[in-house]
C-alpha cells in the first residue's frame, strides 16, 4: 500500500493535473431518500466522470447482521470497476454534491485494498466554480479495465460486539439529531452505541462542503477524545457505513491514523432487540 502515500485521501480542483497518474473521475451521486443518483449523472456530470452505483457495485445483499449495506463480494466490487474502466493502476477520484460523505465510500474501499483514491474536496460544487459550464450529458466510452480482486484486509473492519467495550473508541459520524435519538427515519430504534462519541461528518465541513483547516478538525475530533494516541482504537460507524468512511478518511488526511470500520452501523446494531443502546448526548 505504499502507492498510497503521493495520493492523499482528499485532493483539490487545482491539483487533479498534478496527481501522479491517470485520474478517473467517479461520480458518486447517492441519497438516503431515493432519490435517483444515476438520474442526476444523467441530468448533468463533470466531463469524463463515470457513474458509480453504491447499491450495486459497493454494497452487498442487506441482511440483519450486516445491515443496509454491507461491502461487497470482492469479486463484484472488482467487476463493477472493471466495468468502469478503472485499472489497479489508476488514481479515482470521487465526487458527490454532500461534501464528500457519500464518495467517502468508493475512496475508502479503494484505499483500502491497495489502491488510489481521494474525495474531490467541495464535489460538484468546488469544480464548478472553477470551471463554470462545464457540466455534461454525454457519458464516456471506455474499454474494460484491469481492476483485480482483492480481499478486505484484515485488520480494517470491525464487527458489532467488537463496537463496545474497553479499549475501543466508538465514533459516530451521523448527524446529532440521530445520535442522541430525537430522530431516525430509517431504522428501528433511536440512540447510539452505548459509550460511542459523537463527530458528525458534516461538520468537519464548511459551508460550501469543503474540509475545513486541519487544526480545527484536529480540535473537533479532540473534543471528543480522539487525539493521535487514541486513533488506533477508533471503531467508525454511521447508519450503514457510507459516511464513516468519511471519518476514516479525514483521520488519516489529518495525521490522526487510521481506525476501522464497523459497516453494518447503526443499521444492525439496532435491529438486534437484545443490544442496549444509549441516547442523549455523549456522557
Amino acid at each position: 500500500m505504499s502507492e498510497l502515500a503521493d495520493v492523499p485521501p482528499f485532493a483539490r480542483v487545482e491539483e487533479l493535473d498534478a496527481l501522479p497518474g491517470r485520474v478517473v473521475l467517479a461520480d458518486m451521486r447517492w441519497y438516503l431518500n431515493g432519490r435517483s443518483g444515476r438520474a442526476a449523472y444523467e441530468g448533468g456530470h463533470l466531463p469524463g466522470a463515470v457513474f458509480v452505483d453504491l447499491d450495486r457495485w459497493l454494497t452487498g445483499p442487506a441482511t440483519p447482521a450486516g445491515g443496509r449495506n454491507p461491502l461487497p463480494a470482492p469479486e463484484v466490487f472488482a467487476e463493477g470497476m472493471r466495468a468502469l474502466g478503472i485499472n489497479d493502476s489508476d488514481i479515482v477520484v470521487a465526487y458527490d454534491d454532500q461534501g464528500g460523505v457519500i464518495a467517502a465510500r468508493l475512496v475508502w474501499m479503494i484505499r483500502t485494498t491497495g489502491r488510489r483514491a481521494a474525495i474531490l474536496d467541495g464535489g460538484l460544487a468546488a469544480y464548478l466554480t472553477a470551471h463554470p459550464g462545464s457540466l455534461t450529458v454525454e457519458e464516456p466510452v471506455f474499454a474494460d479495465g484491469d481492476f483485480s480482486v482483492r480481499p478486505w484486509p484484515a485488520g480494517v473492519l470491525a464487527e458489532a460486539d467488537e463496537a463496545v467495550g474497553p479499549g475501543v473508541l466508538t465514533v459516530d459520524a451521523r448527524n446529532r439529531d440521530r445520535f442522541v435519538g430525537e430522530q431516525d427515519p430509517v431504522d428501528p430504534r433511536p440512540g447510539h452505541v452505548p459509550g460511542a462519541v459523537n463527530v458528525p461528518c458534516r461538520e468537519n465541513l464548511d459551508g460550501r462542503g469543503r474540509l475545513l483547516p486541519v487544526e480545527t478538525i484536529r480540535e473537533n475530533f479532540a473534543a471528543a477524545g480522539v487525539d493521535q494516541s487514541a486513533a488506533s482504537k477508533v471503531v467508525s460507524y454511521c447508519g450503514s457505513g457510507v459516511t464513516a468512511c468519511h471519518n476514516l478518511l479525514t483521520l488519516e488526511y489529518t495525521g490522526l491514523g487510521q481506525g476501522r470500520l464497523f459497516v453494518g452501523g447503526w443499521s444492525a446494531y439496532s435491529r438486534d432487540e437484545s443490544r442496549p443502546v444509549e441516547t442523549g448526548p455523549a456522557r
